[in-house]
């Protein structure tokens, strides 16, 4: 089975919903091949990133950057996992309260060093809170998985 790993900022209730719906999506009825797990950023380790075979990051846009939280996780893997997690299949949400391009330029480029592959382009849900945001994180979430179960990443 396929470990796919969330490691995802969620510092307030909707952006809990936000991590919450791509939980939903990876584990949707049709997958089947693929385990998933959501973790904190703070809490998650380079032996969680070693153990996956693809990951999903969220983050909230934070004075135009990635959260603290997830800084703090690249800054611990980044140099335990860069040789051994190459071409790992990757994909990014952020909730922007603006336009979330600075955000997904710092994260992009953490990425680009560690080699990782992006499935898509990063899905930024930016402005007032709509609901429609988790049905894009669910879909987010079952793009990837089915993606790992078919081999396509």
């Amino acid at each position: 089975m396929k470990q796919l790993l969330i490691v995802a900022h969620a510092p307030s209730e909707n952006t809990r919903l936000m991590a919450e719906a791509v939980v939903n999506g990876v584990n949707h009825p049709d997958i089947e091949g693929i385990a998933c797990r959501w973790l904190p950023p703070l809490e998650a380790t380079p032996e969680d990133l070693l153990g996956c075979d693809g990951i999903i990051l969220g983050t909230t846009e934070n004075l135009g950057y990635m959260s603290g939280a997830l800084k703090d996780f690249f800054d611990r893997c980044y140099y335990p996992c860069l040789e051994l997690k190459q071409g790992l299949p990757c994909a990014l949400y952020v909730r922007a309260g603006h336009d979330g391009t600075g955000t997904c330029r710092a994260v992009e480029t953490i990425c680009t060093g560690l080699r990782w592959s992006w499935i898509q382009p990063p899905l930024v849900c930016k402005g007032e809170w709509d609901s429609e945001f988790l049905k894009q994180c669910e879909t987010l979430g079952t793009t990837m998985a089915a993606g790992l179960e078919m081999g396509v990443y």
